[in-house]
């Protein structure tokens, strides 16, 4: 069934409903600006990037009063199909060649933004370990730095970062300054929450405390590129192409084939997808909207269609968030203001006083921008191009015999057959350092296909799992897997202890 059309005296009440919210807002945004303006101990340039971060936020809130006002807004299910052959090619028909010839006009950035704290780390992401010792962070470097001295070139890193990561970030970057490899940071926007209820923001001057402030998502990328004056000194040096990627996905490194294929076919935009499996039926993907190619995420799919969108029979792939973009068009883009991505309200609760307040925070995703730049289309690339850790289930995975570390890249094992295993750790295992004192020796999981723990579980040394290992221990119990042992095909409950013989 469709929905009811909005009445003209529906749409007048929300108009001018969006119209007071809209004036309310800039009142209170120049009150923040007023703020840093009469502050002694902030810099004129720190003023002004943040009079402009005000003007930009406005801005953002704006459109999303009048999508919240519009009905055009809402996907039409009957104007989606799915891309053409020229829209998403296999990456198995990109021309074989290989060559290092257009690493000069190539930059990497990654997106640097986010805290470690739903892996109970305090400070970035990025240099959580994740394998003998080295970061996500010092992976990368790893790998540029490889790639630098193997082919005699000067591909940078860039570092995204927010303002939760930066003075972390800067320390930490220091200790690359003898390696062959160039990092430049810069920070993305900082906008304020908004109150849920009087659509006000939460800071009330520019130095109020940081849950009041959020960074709005990796969409916020493309205008922090230029505002920095990194984009223009990249252009500068010759660069032409930027690869960007999430900072915690080990398997996004850089691939001369897609480098390649994306200059001779002068595209602008390449978004790397990757086959869908059933734990991955969240991911966005990519559609033809009505004769444009669009990234579908979730959270814009009817409720009635979310279980024909979570099908990996009717979109088989998924984005990894591996993107590859022209420098040259993301300038003409926003300088253009051409780039108005979907905006994504993400509701949080903060503490003000005594109380729990909803606010929410507007967001933006860089994929979405696929749709504004010429000849975007999507690869569809090889699982092991994506490899996250977003959880300490991922950890175990990345940090087990599955892989072998080379120049930073980790490599699938050559004894594996077929894909990873499926791992699910239960809550105690969630923080990393509930992982590391449960888990202080990685078992052996070569030959795993599944692996499901909870509760209050403990490993030996030398242990080795195989086949579907099953391990649920009872409330107030203890289950100890003892050293050396072969855990194939079982399923362990209560709090059975395997006795060493």
């Amino acid at each position: 069934m469709s929905k009811h059309a909005k009445s003209q005296s529906t749409f007048a009440f929300e108009n001018a409903s969006s119209n007071v919210a809209a004036s309310q807002m800039r009142n209170a945004l120049n009150s923040l600006v007023d703020s840093s303006n009469s502050s002694q101990d902030i810099s004129d340039e720190t003023k002004l990037r943040f009079e402009n971060e005000m003007d930009s936020f406005f801005a953002l809130f704006r459109r999303y009063l009048n999508d919240k006002a519009s009905s055009s807004k809402t996907i039409d299910w009957d104007l989606i199909s799915s891309p053409s052959q020229n829209e998403v090619v296999p990456y198995s028909t990109l021309n074989d060649d290989s060559s290092n010839k257009n690493f000069d006009k190539l930059a990497v950035l990654k997106l640097n933004g986010g805290l470690g704290t739903s892996m109970g780390c305090v400070g970035p992401k990025s240099v959580i370990e994740v394998r003998e010792g080295q970061s996500f962070l010092d992976l990368s470097v790893r790998q540029i730095e490889f790639l630098n001295k193997t082919f005699d070139t000067d591909v940078p890193l860039l570092l995204m970062n927010s303002f939760n990561t930066d003075k972390d970030t800067e320390l930490i970057v220091k200790k690359y300054q003898s390696h062959r490899i160039r990092i430049k940071t810069f920070n993305q926007s900082r906008y304020p929450r908004i109150f849920k209820d009087n659509l006000l923001p939460v800071p009330k001057s520019i130095d109020d405390k940081l849950d009041a402030w959020y960074p709005p998502g990796h969409g916020d990328l493309f205008e922090s590129l230029v505002s920095s004056g990194v984009l223009d000194s990249l252009l500068q040096e010759g660069k032409e192409i930027l690869f960007v990627s999430n900072g915690d996905n080990l398997g996004a490194t850089v691939d001369s084939k897609i480098l390649n294929h994306m200059i001779e076919t002068g595209s602008e935009y390449i978004m790397e997808l990757t086959d869908k499996t059933r734990a991955d039926v969240k991911g966005g993907t990519l559609i033809n909207y009505n004769g444009e190619i669009r990234l579908l995420e979730i959270a814009q799919v009817p409720k009635d269609h979310v279980e024909e969108f979570k099908s990996i029979k009717k979109f088989t792939n998924f984005n990894t968030n591996n993107l590859w973009i022209n420098l040259r068009a993301i300038k003409r883009l926003v300088e253009s203001n051409s780039l108005q991505l979907e905006i994504i309200p993400n509701q949080k609760s903060i503490t003000v006083g005594n109380s729990d307040m909803s606010v929410i925070q507007l967001e933006t995703a860089v994929g979405a921008a696929i749709r504004y730049f010429n000849n975007a289309h999507g690869v569809v690339v090889p699982r092991s191009r994506f490899l996250p850790v977003k959880t300490c289930s991922d950890l175990l995975l990345v940090k087990s015999d599955l892989f072998n570390l080379q120049h930073g890249t980790l490599v699938m094992n050559n004894l594996r057959f077929g894909g990873a295993p499926l791992i699910k750790l239960g809550s105690d295992f969630k923080k990393v350092s509930n992982f590391q004192q449960r888990i202080p020796h990685m078992p052996k999981i070569i030959e795993l296909d599944h692996l499901t723990v909870t509760g209050n579980v403990f490993f030996g040394k030398g242990i080795q799992l195989k086949g579907t290992v099953i391990i649920v221990c009872s409330d107030g119990q203890k289950i100890d897997i003892p050293n050396g042992s072969i855990l194939e095909n079982v399923v362990i409950t209560g709090n059975l202890q395997i006795l060493e013989h």
